[in-house]
């Protein structure tokens, strides 16, 4: 396992968190090819019920590590064709992890960060969180990211920040307003809080949460009538 990724057990809890603080965990190549290993060791774990991502020092993902990116052509081409073949492998939806997912955003999350909270079953996140999408000032499109967002939330508020780009940011409590996350707490107690949410969660059948987990996502794919299986 890269040492850009940190993998926990805590009682029935499985933590990943992004390690690389001194570049508000952006991701580089060791990163992108690190994450699936991840998402399937933690997936696989019988003792695991629950999963955690977050970020290590202030930040919690700020995208791609564009720099690093820049040095290492191979790696760019891979990541821009997985991009164009909608072959993105960095969360646990991408993965087709079947456990719950939690997010607790700790810090700034920017660009490919917000494919971890479009995608988690539950996001929290510390008050001193905040989240931009600054693709359109690099001259990028705003795409997955944005699109899958739009399912959790206000579309004028998602269509907003990706047409201002890194001109505004939204605050936690703003996330909280628009429903992208569920709940805003004091930084100190950010991961105490989704360790004890993930500890409920843990408490139930696992196959039950497998089964619910299941329904939910493919509500939102299908649409509600075809996810209840009545015809028109």
């Amino acid at each position: 396992m890269s040492d850009t990724l940190l993998l926990e057990r805590n009682g029935p809890v499985g933590w990943l968190t992004l390690n690389r603080p001194d570049q508000a965990n952006a991701m580089d190549a060791q990163m992108m090819a690190a994450l699936p290993e991840a998402w399937a060791e933690l997936d696989d774990d019988p003792e695991v019920r629950v999963i955690v991502v977050t970020g290590a020092g202030r930040a919690f993902q700020t995208g791609l590590d564009v720099i690093q990116l820049s040095r290492d052509p191979a790696a760019l081409r891979e990541m821009s064709h997985r991009t164009k073949r909608a072959d993105l492998r960095l969360t646990g939806w991408h993965c087709g992890v079947s456990k719950p997912v939690i997010t607790a955003v700790n810090g700034v999350c920017a660009g490919g960060g917000l494919h971890f909270i479009a995608d988690s079953d539950i996001v929290i996140a510390s008050a001193a969180a905040s989240f931009l999408d600054p693709h359109v000032s690099v001259g990028q499109v705003s795409a997955f990211e944005t699109i899958g967002l739009a399912r959790r939330g206000s579309f004028s508020a998602v269509a907003r920040m990706a047409l201002t780009g890194a001109h505004e940011r939204l605050t936690a409590y703003d996330a909280l307003r628009l429903g992208w996350i569920s709940q805003v707490v004091a930084p100190e107690l950010l991961r105490t809080t989704a360790q004890g949410l993930a500890e409920q969660v843990a408490a139930n059948d696992a196959n039950v949460l497998t089964s619910a987990k299941r329904a939910l996502w493919g509500a939102l794919e299908v649409g509600l009538r075809e996810s209840r299986g009545t015809r028109g």
